[in-house]
């Protein structure tokens, strides 16, 4: 590849991806729905376009469209789950333009989506690894074990998820909520573990590194983390990715309880915001994302070493008024 159209250059990953394409001889073109002066990483890329939010479906489509033609990319890589829904239902237009979605397959794309379907296909396969899931519609008041977590049942990350301490409580929650887009959950205490993992279908590959996260943001993003190795726990992301399809990277999320039991909460589809987390641990999940969609060998995660990891914040100035 030889230009590459990067979005959202504002999130978390923007950062490490621009980089290694750079690293990788790749001519970089940036974009976000914010103007040039407000981002950081406007600074890093070789052009920078501002676009409108992936919402606006048919606006967003058709600034991405101009950008490929005037650029001439030859790939996009979507940073954030709602760009990704978007170019996921507007394949066809970016094939007849010879341009690669850098993105997992559509059925796996859908099935990631769909918190109650991941949960009934992994339960069919590899019972006992994702956390109990039942449709909020469905479930008996009494049956449910308090405390639960109701989220969307189509949700990304933390976005509308409740916690519910009682049956009282979730008889309140049910006034002010229609339950059919909802799933509940028992609530599991212990910390969050997240594994960046990367596939290569063809290449029958899969490499996968665990970091727990020590200390997040409110919208779930580590600023603190331990990168460890568990083979067991990267076995069986290895055997999820294999299982749901996976092109790429994408990011697996579990809770880890007290005994040490790694429960599935979920995969997105994309780099995690962390995945400059495993990259400083020794495995290069960009680099080998790219090598994915261009038919090459991706590397295991051998080299991976344990390590504590903390995230800053630094200031930069993006222009200077007259």
């Amino acid at each position: 590849m030889r230009t590459v159209v990067v979005t959202a250059i504002g999130s978390f990953s923007a950062d490490i991806v621009i980089r290694k394409c750079r690293e990788n001889g790749i001519r970089v073109i940036g974009c976000d729905v914010y103007p040039r002066e407000w981002i950081a990483d406007a600074g890093n890329v070789d052009v920078f376009y501002q676009v409108p939010y992936a919402t606006d479906t048919e606006r967003f489509m058709e600034a991405m469209m101009t950008i490929c033609r005037k650029e001439g990319a030859e790939a996009v890589i979507p940073l954030t789950d709602a760009e990704i829904d978007v170019f996921n239902l507007h394949r066809a237009e970016f094939g007849e333009m010879d341009v690669i979605l850098c993105m997992s397959d559509r059925a796996c794309i859908g099935l990631c989506r769909d918190k109650m379907e991941l949960y009934q296909y992994l339960e069919a396969h590899m019972e006992g690894i994702a956390i109990p899931t039942r449709r909020l519609e469905d479930a008996c008041l009494d049956e449910i074990r308090y405390p639960a977590v109701c989220k969307p049942y189509n949700g990304r990350s933390s976005q509308g998820l409740k916690f519910v301490g009682s049956r009282r409580e979730m008889e309140g929650f049910l006034q002010e909520t229609d339950p059919s887009g909802y799933i509940v959950q028992p609530m599991i205490k212990g910390t969050v573990v997240t594994v960046d993992v990367v596939r290569s279908p063809e290449q029958e590959a899969c490499a996968a590194v665990c970091r727990r996260e020590l200390l997040r943001t409110p919208n779930g993003a580590g600023t603190s983390v331990l990168v460890f190795r568990n083979p067991q726990l990267e076995e069986q992301c290895r055997a999820i990715a294999g299982l749901l399809g996976v092109r790429g990277c994408v990011n697996m999320e579990f809770i880890e309880d007290q005994d040490g039991v790694c429960h599935m909460l979920e995969c997105n589809p994309r780099f995690s915001g962390g995945v400059e987390f495993s990259c400083l641990a020794g495995y290069d999940c960009v680099t080998n994302h790219l090598r994915c969609f261009e038919g090459q060998e991706i590397e295991l995660a051998e080299c991976v070493k344990g390590m504590y990891i903390a995230r800053k914040y630094e200031e930069y100035i993006t222009r200077v008024e007259p």
